[in-house]
């Protein structure tokens, strides 16, 4: 039964977007610190993003997992599970003596992160009407922009009264406090059995499994995984190394990025509303939009630290706003309630294989080539998406019509 309410909407509405809040703080906190661990453990990035890079490929494969069994299985239970694997795994990696054990506590926690999104679309999927859902999209992914933003803000202060290792225990403790009220607040869904592919209002169906069009909706949203996390985890590597600042001010300046991803997740979720009825179209907009920005990041390369930042939060901004046309909106008009999960899964998968790539490619690329070629791949990945999206616009329209 779908819950009417707008004040129980609500409410699920803030518990759902705390809960990702929690797994936020608790997953992207390697990234906001890592730079420091560079600095402090003697290592090269390349070595200590090993950690990353791990965590988004056993993330990315645990969508897929979870997606199959988040049909089946309570969201609720999942959550839950997932949610205590994370407190552990960050309470693991202060104590541990090298980048192997770091590897392998990271993937782990990648794995248990993976039980927070599937389920989170199928709660929504599943209690709200389509108008609250893809209201929901929006207001959850605050949380992520909300948990970036404290966690960038929380980090440099903490280095600097204590180390790097503190950052861990607290987003732990935080954890903790996010798995007692969602085991106290979350309520119960009833399983529905796997339903064929949903239709579009005006009869047509949707989009088959890997078709066409969905393989490149596919290869766009790993492209966005790259730019996405790639320029959110690098960037105070990028302002440090450019500008020669200290690793607390650039860690710091990863703060503005998640404000400009809430400015963009609003303005996409209106655009998707009120001017472009064709998803892919807006993805296409949004996608041009990031690409003049990584364009004219490359030529005001070394020009000012704060023009930058600005621009790379653009960049990630918009990045965003794909995610949540691609990756959040999507799974609704792609399945029946009884495999949502599993298509969302499928999706947001895509979008880890990407992070993962970009983990471990980016370092990789600066230490070889230096920050200017990097930021040419990510034009090159940007006008790839805006293509790609600009294809499958009249497709989306001939299967939705």
């Amino acid at each position: 039964m779908k819950i009417k309410d707008k004040r129980k909407v609500d409410r699920l509405l803030l518990l759902f977007s705390f809960t990702y809040f929690v797994s936020y703080v608790t997953r992207i906190n390697y990234g906001a610190v890592v730079s420091e661990m560079v600095t402090s453990l003697g290592l090269p990035k390349s070595t200590l993003s090993m950690a990353l890079t791990g965590c988004f490929i056993t993330y990315g494969a645990g969508q897929l997992i979870t997606g199959f069994f988040g049909d089946r299985i309570q969201p609720k239970r999942l959550v839950t599970v997932g949610m205590l694997t994370s407190i552990v795994m960050n309470l693991l990696i202060p104590i541990c003596f090298n980048p192997v054990q770091m590897t392998v506590v990271w993937c782990v926690n990648g794995f248990a992160q993976a039980f927070m999104w599937p389920p989170l679309v199928k709660l929504m999927a599943s209690l709200f009407s389509p108008e609250d859902y893809n209201r929901g999209c929006v207001r959850v992914s605050w949380g992520s922009s909300l948990g970036t933003m404290f966690v960038y803000l929380m980090a440099p202060l903490l280095i600097a009264l204590r180390n790097w290792q503190t950052v861990f225990v607290v987003c732990a403790a935080l954890g903790l406090m996010g798995v007692v009220l969602w085991n106290l607040k979350c309520p119960n869904i009833e399983l529905a059995p796997a339903q064929e592919p949903c239709k579009e209002r005006s009869g047509g169906s949707v989009i088959s499994v890997f078709s066409p069009m969905l393989i490149c909706v596919m290869v766009a949203i790993v492209l966005q995984g790259i730019l996405r996390d790639g320029v959110q985890t690098w960037m105070p590597s990028y302002i440090a190394e450019t500008y020669h600042l200290s690793n607390e001010i650039s860690i710091l300046t990863g703060f503005v990025m998640p404000i400009f991803s809430i400015v963009c997740n609003q303005a996409t979720g209106y655009l998707c509303r009120k001017k472009f009825q064709n998803p892919m179209q807006c993805a296409a907009v949004i996608w041009g939009v990031s690409a003049v920005s990584a364009l004219a990041l490359y030529l005001l390369s070394d020009y000012s630290a704060a023009t930058s930042v600005f621009l790379s939060a653009v960049l990630t901004g918009c990045m965003h706003g794909v995610n949540l046309l691609l990756v959040c909106m999507l799974p609704p008009r792609l399945a029946g309630a009884g495999r949502v999960s599993v298509v969302s899964g499928m999706l947001n998968c895509c979008t880890y294989i990407g992070s993962a790539v970009s983990m471990y490619a980016i370092p990789l690329a600066t230490e070889n080539s230096g920050w200017e070629v990097t930021i040419l791949l990510w034009v090159l990945a940007a006008v790839a998406g805006t293509l790609l999206c600009s294809v499958c616009i009249r497709a989306w329209r001939k299967k939705t019509l």
